[in-house]
């Protein structure tokens, strides 16, 4: 297995730009199967989760060709059942996001539990419910779980938690039902307005998009569309943290400034300065690096929520970037008990972090990080612990980067593009 080899305590220089949105791609490579006709979807990160994603899509019957970079073609027309390979299912958490399509377009689906990262208990609760409400009876058998309805009907729904998955199950089961679906306390995250955008371009009727309620009026059929995804503001974040704890100054090109306003809040708290140029957002990691104090102060924090608060999958880049900024600052991750434990590692690295409960770590920095051997647990602490190694003198070395690299494209040639000292050793690529 490959692994990366990092000499850190490097500034970096020059200018970068976010791939396609992950969260994005998924769901919308799932929604090519509720059409008969092509789908093209542009700027596709070229990532693990994908790949693995397109291969249960070629799994179930669909022709999937990447017809020029970040671009591909799915035609499911030849997809005639609802039951995807178990075992590739069992790889990833987008695996779930075939339950609403296929439900929608075959009546009935058989999935295993998804895989995907251990950062906590993520329930499955908010999909059945938004299924039942549109007539779908849930079979729970073992290890798997089937859903059948004879007919889909519209719904006024209210999510029991504003679930990003189980909102985009929701519509691209909604978009075939028969009627109105009202839904609720919905999830309003980039890639949900991704997803809807991209069934309206497919003939779907979707209303509020952006907001928390959406209005789903059931057509007939979808057809064929050509959609492009946006730029990818976690990724976008990370650059951030990646400039802040190198303390280098970075552009980074074409960036998506109309999703960032919480992102810079939280990291405007780190004492990163940022300024927008253009369509750019140029990162002073060279200058600043002092932590806002709250007014009388008191200790600030850094913590997230749903949309348009500050994104959960940040939470591990803005724990490394405290390490890095003069002062204290409370992290507070709400939503996954076990995305923060990957703290430990950074301790050993010389942080210091005291680690109050599963969601809830101080920091006071700066502080030192020399070199250490770790382990990638999952995408976004995995990259965290690059920007870690990257900040730390001494050369680290990083295992299971599978990780990491199902969420960042070809992360170790782009990193090296700035300068940074990056090496992969062993045979493995994407």
């Amino acid at each position: 297995m490959s692994i990366f080899e990092v000499e850190g305590g490097h500034e970096l220089a020059g200018s970068i730009r976010p791939t396609g949105n992950k969260n994005a791609a998924l769901p919308c490579l799932a929604a090519t199967l509720l059409s008969r006709e092509p789908v093209v979807l542009g700027n596709i990160p070229r990532i693990r989760d994908v790949e693995t994603l397109l291969e249960i899509l070629v799994s179930l019957g669909a022709d999937v060709q990447w017809t020029g970079p970040g671009e591909v073609r799915v035609d499911a027309s030849a997809v005639e059942a609802g039951r995807p390979d178990p075992q590739l299912a069992e790889r990833i958490r987008a695996s779930i996001l075939l339950a609403g399509p296929l439900l929608a377009r075959f009546g009935s689906v058989t999935l295993p539990p998804p895989g995907g990262d251990v950062i906590g208990r993520r329930r499955l609760d908010s999909h059945f419910l938004a299924f039942r409400e549109m007539g779908a009876d849930i079979d729970l058998q073992g290890s798997e779980f089937q859903i059948r309805a004879k007919a889909l009907h519209g719904a006024d729904i209210f999510l029991d938690e504003p679930s990003v998955t189980a909102t985009e199950n929701a519509i691209m089961a909604a978009v075939l039902a028969r009627g109105i679906t009202r839904l609720r306390n919905s999830a309003a995250e980039p890639h949900v307005q991704d997803l809807c955008q991209l069934l309206v371009e497919m003939g779907a009727r979707i209303r509020g998009i952006g907001t928390h309620v959406l209005e789903i009026e059931g057509v007939r059929e979808l057809h064929g569309a050509r959609g492009s995804i946006g730029a990818d503001h976690i990724e976008t974040g990370s650059f951030i943290g990646l400039a802040a704890v190198t303390r280098s100054r970075l552009r980074i090109e074409d960036a998506p400034l109309e999703h960032l306003d919480s992102t810079l809040l939280g990291f405007g708290r780190l004492g990163v300065e940022t300024e927008v140029d253009g369509g750019d957002l140029i990162v002073h990691g060279d200058r600043g690096g002092e932590i806002r104090q709250d007014a009388f102060g008191h200790v600030p924090k850094v913590d997230d929520g749903p949309w348009p608060a500050f994104p959960a999958d940040l939470t591990s880049i803005a724990l490394v970037t405290a390490t890095q900024a003069r002062g204290t600052i409370l992290v507070h991750e709400k939503m996954f008990e076990s995305r923060m434990f990957f703290t430990d590692k950074l301790v050993g690295m010389g942080a210091r972090i005291i680690l109050c409960d599963p969601h809830r770590a101080v920091v006071v920095g700066p502080s030192p990080l020399r070199a250490a051997s770790l382990e990638s647990p999952d995408i976004r602490a995995g990259m965290a612990l690059l920007l870690a190694a990257l900040a730390a003198r001494g050369t680290s070395r990083i295992h299971n980067i599978r990780q990491i690299e199902r969420g960042y494209e070809r992360i170790d040639e782009r990193l090296a593009s700035l300068g940074a000292r990056i090496r992969r050793l062993g045979g493995e690529e994407l």
